[in-house]
């Protein structure tokens, strides 16, 4: 419910990187106890404006003030002493260290024998069970899943007890169960008055938990809407500033079997992260992998790009069974990836644009010749894939740190569908864009599925493995269920096939 006092406002705040300007001349203001969503295209400006409120940027012009006093821009102390917290979209957690390290961090005295941790392993214990964030506090976070560091991120945020928590696609990785577990919580929390702004793209959560929306489009805020009075059509519309339509999957017949695994195990540190999995890929199919974050398809995803080494069983690549499996050897027989984390697997954030693009098949001829890279070659491709897939926040020669996520994240997708492969795996395809980006890629991966090409979706979204796959399997600790085709599946049942009941499902 929203109250009656200003919390937090952003008054006329410009930002430009360059030439592109990011935030121009926003305005918006928060209330106490008040869910506020932002919503806009990939590029808005959505991102940079809450990196402006949390002290991370600098606003070329405007202010902030939080709880009636200015902040002193660039200073992200200043806005936690302030009560505002920020859960980033991108994570900020240290891989070698422990969860409960990671969350404690910065919370004590730099000068002590010894950290103190009991307290904080009692506080958080308390808070992993009201928001149903369940974590190991003692697992290492570079060994924990997607979906696990990004619940480490929410509790490390609200460990620091913030009176105003900013909120960058909170649910990106969370299953449908957590996320409205997640938004519950923070109702409730809203009506013993903190003050809260979450970004997501997706529009049910914003209608079912805000209670005001702002609509950023071209770094302006172009409309403000009550949930309550408007729809998922409108908000998209606003958003983009046409109507959106979904592409449709039409009935084909699959080809022949171009990857195949048989009773394929994989073993590692003692503990098994795939477990007799069995399943086929035929040319100019989609083969859905739906499952809750962190049941082993990361390790799936490894497999099948060439990173992985089976332990037990049969994996084949194009009838031909994979023995010493190596990425480079599987991008030659024309695989395109989409990795889970863009962040850590996909992009290297200091390159540029156009480095990042041709950077699995550097040694190609098309990009180098004798050891030496075709930088204009390179620059080119690049630019085919900025106009071809709408990457926007730069050109080629951008730093890619410098894009938003989703637009990272189709720059990734036209890398692999400029080569016109023959095997796609797309692991969280559409994870961070907004509606009509979503519209895009989907109409993308369907395209490389006429052509022939094989796809393998391994995605979290019920909706998507809907509109997209052709036979849909669910992995669970590991585990693949038997193949359903897509007629024969619903949400209920999928739903029940994602917790391991595969016999009362069918």
């Amino acid at each position: 419910m929203t109250g009656s006092g200003v919390v937090l406002r952003l008054d006329a705040i410009t930002k430009r990187f360059g030439s592109l300007v990011a935030n121009d001349d926003v305005t918006l203001e928060l209330h106490q106890g008040e869910l506020l969503a932002l919503l806009g295209e990939n590029g808005a400006g959505k991102t940079t404006l809450m990196n402006i409120l949390f002290g991370h940027y600098t606003a070329d012009s405007g202010s902030v003030t939080a709880f009636g006093r200015l902040l002193p821009p660039g200073h992200p102390r200043a806005a936690i002493a302030a009560g505002i917290g920020m859960v980033h979209q991108h994570f900020a957690l240290a891989g070698n260290l422990s969860v409960i390290e990671n969350i404690i961090a910065g919370t004590e005295r730099m000068f002590r024998w010894r950290s103190d941790q009991s307290k904080a392993r009692a506080k958080l214990a308390e808070i992993s069970d009201r928001f149903g964030l369940r974590v190991d506090p003692d697992a290492r976070v570079g060994d924990l899943s997607v979906g696990e560091r990004q619940r480490v991120e929410i509790l490390k945020s609200l460990y620091r007890d913030a009176r105003i928590l900013i909120l960058d696609e909170p649910t990106a990785v969370l299953t449908h169960q957590e996320a409205e577990k997640l938004y519950e919580t923070l109702r409730a929390m809203a009506q013993k008055g903190l003050s809260l702004i979450f970004i997501s793209h997706k529009l049910h959560e914003v209608l079912a938990a805000a209670d005001r929306v702002t609509v950023l489009r071209g770094g302006k805020v172009v409309a403000e809407r009550r949930a309550g009075d408007t729809s998922k059509d409108e908000l998209a519309e606003l958003m983009i500033g046409r109507r959106v339509a979904r592409p449709v999957r039409d009935k084909r017949e699959p080809g022949p079997v171009v990857m195949q695994a048989t009773a394929t195990s994989i073993v590692a540190g003692g503990t098994a992260k795939l477990s007799d999995i069995s399943f086929e890929l035929h040319a100019g199919e989609t083969l859905g992998i739906i499952g809750v974050s962190g049941n082993g398809q990361a390790t799936l995803g490894q497999l099948v790009c060439g990173l992985a080494r089976p332990t037990s069983g049969r994996f084949e690549l194009l009838g031909q069974a994979v023995v010493s499996p190596s990425p480079r050897r599987f991008v030659s027989a024309g695989i395109g990836r989409i990795p889970e984390d863009r962040n850590a697997n996909g992009a290297v954030g200091e390159m540029s644009v156009w480095e990042n693009a041709v950077l699995e098949r550097i040694r190609s001829p098309r990009f180098s010749v004798a050891g030496l890279v075709r930088r204009a070659a390179g620059r080119t491709f690049a630019q085919t894939i900025i106009d071809r897939f709408d990457v926007r926040g730069g050109g080629p020669d951008t730093p890619i740190r410098l894009l938003s996520g989703g637009n990272m994240q189709k720059l990734i997708l036209g890398r692999s569908l400029e080569t016109t492969p023959r095997i796609l795996i797309a692991a969280q395809p559409t994870r961070g864009l907004d509606e009509g980006a979503v519209a895009a890629v989907h109409e993308e991966i369907l395209a490389a599925r006429r052509a022939g090409a094989a796809v393998l979706l391994i995605s979290e979204d019920l909706d998507e493995i809907l509109e997209l796959a052709d036979r849909v399997q669910a992995i669970v600790k590991g585990r693949l269920s038997p193949s359903v085709p897509i007629g024969d599946a619903d949400p209920r049942r999928l739903g029940l096939m994602m917790a391991g009941v595969w016999q009362e499902a069918a």
